[in-house]
């Protein structure tokens, strides 16, 4: 019933403003009065944050693998509510650092090394001399930072957030709180081993000392590897924990960011599916797949994948795994397209309107996730890595979005699953090559979840190859601007 369907559109955009303005409220909120200001260390992008007139000690603070200064500011603002002067920069490679990562990765005295020295140029390019300065990473910078604490005297409280170094002794970082996931239990063992190395009977939630030694492992609840970067028990423990090695007292608010987040992207995505309205009456999907043709398309490309690909691993593009994985997108989409074409699935032609309207509701996203998330704009050096990646992404996501238009809700859980399943044959294949394929997983998921959903709703109404089309631009944006440059 046409007045039925149009009152339900209404609803939803009524439901998505709200989400978008209260989201934006709480984000902007949490921003609201912090001065930010974007520097450079040598070649090193820094982002300060600070309240006006703030004199406070400096927190320096770095992200994990992949990671980005956006994705700290989580704690950065919070922070410099207390009074801090904080600095969050980007690892080499990284977000838009604009050179690669170098070294062996697989030697201290490798690429450590050279993030090390990066590290404490920014340490010696904000410190006043006044105070200690107080340090905070995430994941892999928390290796990195444990180990320039371990080299210098000029070293505060040190917060690590999901930590694994080896770097860690009974003796150093002197002044150590880490922070882990409650669903991270391998880091939550090593945060309470590093803990115990001071006091033996030591739990968590306990400080512990020993002469000047003084040591805690936190567990932040309902938390995972990235949720911790939002989670509010996290970000209060490690305010309180700098304030009490400053001899200092705060009570900043603490913002809901994280549900904020979620709130503005969910916003985001049902607004996409009224707009999508607007587009041309859809025609009829003339027919579905037999749960014997996702089977085969599902499994085929998984297996034969990964058997073609990673004996041909080129290894042309200056990122770590990203021109394996743009040939293993191109041989799986390809391999699904010729499954396409030889059963006749009708593909219609590509609609400019829908095209457009994708990927303009694409850039729109990207400018939120680049605010509030994680950098979504590439440097000029990554242009060319996105057009490399398109060449893979694209067949992958025009398959997709022909198939999953004409599959049942199962049907294309198993269909996105076979994706899924191929990456972990692939390092099955080749685990000390391609090991970094495993963090693509989420990242795959999520946009399965987010864009696939945004196509859907576009190729219901204008057909698949719009979307698809669009979609392989966005997922070789994605993987061209997320992953690290590397040259070896």
């Amino acid at each position: 019933m046409p007045g039925l369907a149009a009152g339900w559109t209404g609803l939803r955009v009524i439901v998505a403003l709200i989400l978008i303005a209260g989201s934006l409220a709480v984000l902007e909120g949490a921003r609201r009065g912090v001065a930010v200001t974007h520097v450079a260390v040598g070649e090193t992008p820094v982002t300060g944050y600070a309240m006006p007139d703030t004199d406070g000690p400096a927190v320096v603070i770095a992200h994990g693998f992949a990671g980005s200064r956006q994705m700290m500011q989580g704690y950065a603002l919070p922070l410099a509510r207390a009074g801090y002067r904080v600095f969050s920069f980007d690892f080499l490679g990284h977000g838009r650092h604009p050179l690669p990562m170098s070294g062996d990765v697989t030697s201290v005295e490798g690429t450590t090394r050279l993030l090390m020295a990066q590290t404490e140029a920014v340490i010696d390019a904000v410190s006043d001399g006044q105070w200690p300065v107080a340090l905070l990473g995430h994941s892999m910078a928390t290796d990195v930072l444990a180990r320039v604490a371990a080299e210098r005297d000029d070293i505060g409280p040190v917060v690590l957030v999901s930590a694994f170094s080896r770097a860690i002794t009974a003796d150093s970082p002197r002044d150590l709180l880490m922070i882990t996931g409650a669903w991270e239990p391998g880091l939550r063992d090593a945060a309470l081993t590093a803990a115990r190395l001071v006091s033996p009977e030591a739990q968590e939630g306990q400080t512990v000392t020993a002469g000047p030694v003084i040591r805690r492992a936190e567990v932040a609840p309902f938390s995972d590897h990235v949720s911790i970067l939002q989670n509010r028990d996290a970000r209060v423990a490690a305010v309180r924990w700098i304030d009490r090695a400053y001899g200092r007292s705060s009570d900043p608010a603490i913002w809901p960011t994280g549900w904020a987040i979620l709130g503005l992207l969910g916003g985001l995505v049902l607004i996409f599916g009224a707009v999508a309205r607007l587009l041309p009456a859809p025609g009829r999907v003339e027919q579905g797949l037999t749960w014997r043709q996702v089977a085969i398309a599902s499994v085929l490309p998984a297996g034969l994948a990964p058997l073609v690909a990673v004996p041909l691993d080129p290894q042309l593009l200056p990122v770590l795994v990203a021109d394996y994985l743009a040939l293993h997108l191109a041989v799986f989409g390809l391999l699904q397209l010729g499954l396409i074409r030889r059963w006749r699935v009708p593909v219609g032609r590509i609609s400019v309107a829908a095209l457009l309207l994708v990927l303009g509701w694409c850039c729109l996203f990207g400018i939120a996730l680049d605010r509030y998330v994680a950098n979504f704009w590439p440097t000029p050096g990554r242009f060319w890595i996105v057009a490399a990646m398109a060449l893979g992404a694209v067949p992958f996501m025009v398959a997709d979005q022909v198939l999953t238009l004409r599959a049942r809700f199962g049907q294309r859980l198993v269909l996105r699953a076979g994706f899924l399943l191929s990456l972990g044959v692939a390092v099955a294949l080749d685990f000390r090559g391609l090991f970094f394929l495993l963090m693509i997983a989420p990242v795959v998921l999520v946009f399965y979840l987010i864009f696939g959903t945004v196509g859907r709703a576009s190729a219901v109404r204008a057909g698949p190859l719009a979307s698809g089309l669009a979609l392989g631009l966005v997922l070789a944006w994605a993987l061209g601007v997320s992953f690290p440059l590397f040259a070896p």
